[in-house]
């Protein structure tokens, strides 16, 4: 009797239609996000096609979506990844109905719809909800540093940037020659030396040829773009001097007001270099711009003669006189991105920040290019409490904790004074074995004794208990050292995605533990 083996006939055919249903176990992720993305709402993808059925058929956006879904749940960003996993990936194939998107097709979609993309976030919420994996408890806070794709040696100065824009139209040695005469040859251009000139020179460099029909349009719909010296920065002297006196404080703020405005009016990040070249001086430009308005409110504050409480300045204040030229570097890889400390090195990259509960679901995920927590702990709080109103939840945290880079005392008074959440931070770093020299008595010394008492150690506790371990997975388990997208609004859309399926993934394991109970 011969061996005994069960053999592969890979080339017989199917005999009736293979059923995808039957390709994967009832209790699959693949499965799972089917659903979810079945209960979502996907109005905003759907609106962004033709009504009327004209033009090449699109994917269905629903198909889209879980598929994008469930390639970061499973720790898979690429969108040549996410087309190999289509073709060879039966959980893929299943999602798909054996359909296999081309990448252009995956990164063009992410890109059409980042915005959908990242508000998909109170959605999934709202299923953790109820499931009730969120529940009123403490909300622990923290930020961790990702790079961006950029490199750190792309950060130029203006001169930099400005001569190897000239550089790009020249097209000999003549031509330089007869641009820089008898200089050095290192020296900014002519038109670049003052601060009119650098804005006209940008501005013409910007413009395109346009044809009739695409100036008409443009003057319709395209407003004009607003400069630096049109801009209006609003100071507020009781808060700016209550938060940090002397001029530090009112460039702070200035600054403060223009991140603010990228924010809500954010420029794409171009593909071609020579654009990116453009954008990075304007960039420098504005950062100018904002330091000469903060110094002139700081220097109209002082020429009233009495401090808020009236009593009268002291010594006049030292000399300051704002550079011509603008003297900071910014990445023309990323221009959003910055240089952050990440323990003994610096990461160019984003500082990201997430709000947790104690069921390890996260509330609220943001990122920003501060390079320190300090003031992230009342916009944090705040997005926590907006997005569990859009996910339809009436509750709120019952505490709020943070570590020592998160001490801000006028943020820890508008979260108690304006959300009613008690706030628990550390005032001392972890490695720290004695206060700070300064950090002695009033509010540290309470903020040390409410910790130290049996109830505050066992909210704290949590924090190392939810929030860390958060990072750690991300982080190391499931390689997301980088961001692969550049700009904001699209390192913020791949960031929202990163901690909505990490609740997707916890959601699902919930549901399993409880059906297996």
């Amino acid at each position: 009797m011969g061996q005994n083996f069960i053999v592969s006939r890979r080339e017989q055919g199917f005999l009736l239609p293979p059923d995808v249903r039957e390709w994967l176990p009832a209790d699959h992720l693949a499965w799972f996000v089917i659903d979810a993305v079945g209960e979502m709402d996907l109005d905003a993808f759907y609106a962004a096609y033709r009504a009327d059925g004209h033009g090449r058929a699109a994917y269905e956006p629903s198909v889209m979506v879980a598929v994008i879904l469930y390639a970061f749940a499973t720790s898979v960003r690429c969108s040549r990844a996410i087309e190999r996993h289509c073709r060879q990936d039966v959980a893929y194939r299943v999602i798909t109905g054996n359909l296999v998107p081309d990448h252009a097709t995956i990164a063009r979609f992410i890109c059409r719809h980042e915005r959908a993309l990242a508000e998909l976030f109170s959605d999934v919420l709202k299923l953790c909800h109820k499931a009730g994996l969120v529940e009123r408890g403490v909300v622990s806070i923290d930020g961790t540093r990702i790079a961006a794709n950029a490199s750190r040696e792309v950060n130029y100065r203006l001169g930099q940037i400005a001569r190897e824009i000239v550089a790009e139209t020249k097209a000999t040695d003549e031509a330089e020659d007869e641009l820089y005469g008898e200089d050095r040859g290192d020296e900014l251009p002519e038109e670049l030396r003052t601060s009119e000139g650098r804005r006209k020179f940008f501005r013409q460099a910007c413009e395109q040829p346009l044809g009739e029909d695409d100036e008409r349009l443009a003057d319709e719909s395209e407003p004009e773009a607003e400069t630096e010296a049109e801009r209006e920065y609003e100071f507020d002297p009781e808060r700016i001097v209550t938060r940090s006196a002397g001029r530090r404080g009112w460039l702070r703020d200035a600054s403060r007001q223009l991140e603010r405005r990228r924010w809500e009016r954010p420029d794409p990040i171009p593909r071609s270099r020579a654009e990116r070249l453009l954008l990075a001086a304007q960039r420098l430009e504005e950062d100018l711009g904002a330091e000469r308005a903060g110094n002139e409110a700081y220097e109209a504050y002082r020429a009233r003669g009495r401090m808020r409480d009236g009593r009268r300045f002291g010594r006049p204040s030292d000399p300051y006189q704002s550079p011509e030229v603008p003297a900071g570097k910014v990445n023309i890889t990323d221009p959003d991105s910055k240089q952050i400390p990440d323990g003994l090195a610096f990461v160019q990259g984003y500082n990201v920040q997430a709000a947790v509960n104690e069921q390890q679901i996260v509330l609220a995920a943001e990122i920003t290019n501060s390079s320190t927590d300090f003031s992230q702990l009342g916009p944090m709080v705040s997005a926590t409490i907006d997005e569990l109103e859009r996910a339809g939840i009436d509750q709120t945290p019952e505490a709020v904790a943070a570590d020592a880079g998160y001490w801000n005392e006028h943020h820890m008074d508008e979260v108690v004074a304006h959300e009613h959440i008690p706030v628990l931070l550390a005032p001392d770093k972890g490695g720290r074995g004695t206060p700070r020299k300064t950090w002695t008595g009033g509010r540290y010394e309470w903020m040390r004794t409410v910790l130290n008492s049996e109830h505050g150690r066992q909210c704290y506790r949590k924090r190392r208990q939810t929030v860390e371990p958060l990072f750690g997975n991300t982080k190391h388990n499931k390689g997301v050292s980088r961001f692969l997208r550049r700009g904001r609004v699209k390192v913020r859309a791949e960031w929202r995605l990163q901690m909505m399926t990490h609740n997707l993934t916890k959601l699902h394991s919930h549901q399993l533990a409880a059906a297996g109970a």
